[in-house]
């Protein structure tokens, strides 16, 4: 009998590797969960990201959806149902990060600058919807652009957030010294199951970074909000190394963070995430958002280094 050609293949951990270059910079996007593993220009490294035979780490480069960060108890009540997810963060008693993280995707268009990426999720307990899912990584002579549909192709109204979780380099290894802007009015306290317990003015605090300052040692895990924006609509995340993220009207929040806890990526690098509704949003219902039937929501983020 001849031998199945899936087992004569030697299979990464993250799939198929997409490479796309423009000019002096590289991305690498890869199958599993749609993430994005690499992104280098001028040489320089712009994401901490992870090797092609390692196992994704930490989150790195990996799409939040149907929702970012954490969910209680992983259970919440919409419409007047009460859903159970998963605890896949058991040692704190939360859903985390959403459901396609690990999911294969398909390649649906390629180019040498571009590719879109595409994935069906199917009704499951817990989230009993379908979301077709669409993500386009191109680059432009200015940086790479990063476009999320997710169009709601089931019969009932569904809960939706979106994020994306990348870790910018620091400097020479290490965020302490790294000189960083996020224009955010607001921070969230959080709780030890880092579940958001109250909102407050970063005015005054360290968690004020309007303007440009070193990290030093804050332990940062903490979500902004009360964003600034340009003309353009786009909040700009700046890093004193060059690299800065950007995030359109669709996302409302970012999560600051410096890998604390996790040995692999521990002050090594900064997560900047930009998500479309605060930590256990399916709880609140802060920043949720609806949608219909039919209905597509879209959210761009991106990232250029000088």
């Amino acid at each position: 009998m001849a031998r199945p050609a899936l087992l004569n293949e030697r299979h990464k951990p993250s799939g198929e590797q997409i490479e796309l270059e423009l000019g002096d910079q590289r991305v690498v996007v890869v199958e599993v969960g749609g993430g994005l593993r690499e992104y280098a220009a001028g040489g320089r490294a712009v994401l901490d990201g992870y090797d092609e035979d390692e196992l994704c780490s930490s989150g790195r480069g990996q799409l939040l959806i149907p929702w970012p960060n954490r969910i209680a108890d992983g259970r919440y009540e919409f419409d007047g149902r009460v859903e159970q997810l998963p605890l896949d963060e058991p040692e704190r008693g939360n859903a985390i990060h959403g459901l396609v993280r690990w999911a294969a995707w398909d390649v649906a268009e390629r180019g040498r600058d571009r590719v879109v990426m595409e994935y069906l999720l199917h009704p499951r307990p817990g989230y009993p919807f379908t979301l077709a899912l669409r993500v386009e990584y191109a680059l432009e002579g200015d940086g790479l652009t990063v476009r999320t549909e997710a169009t709601n192709v089931g019969d009932e109204t569904c809960p939706y957030g979106a994020g994306v979780h990348p870790y910018l380099a620091g400097a020479n290894g290490s965020v302490d010294e790294l000189t960083l802007t996020v224009p955010a009015d607001t921070v969230l306290e959080s709780d030890e199951r880092g579940l958001p317990v109250a909102a407050r003015p970063v005015e005054g605090t360290d968690f004020d970074f309007r303007f440009p300052k070193p990290v030093g040692r804050l332990r940062l895990d903490h979500c902004f909000g009360g964003l600034a924006r340009e003309d353009d609509g786009r909040a700009w995340v700046r890093l004193g190394n060059g690299t800065s993220l950007w995030a359109d009207r669709s996302f409302d929040y970012l999560m600051v963070f410096t890998g604390d806890g996790l040995p692999d990526v521990e002050r090594r690098s900064l997560a900047v995430e930009p998500m479309t509704c605060p930590p256990n949003a399916f709880r609140s219902g802060e920043g949720l958002v609806r949608l219909d039937p039919g209905e597509t929501h879209v959210a761009t983020w991106g990232l250029s280094a000088a």
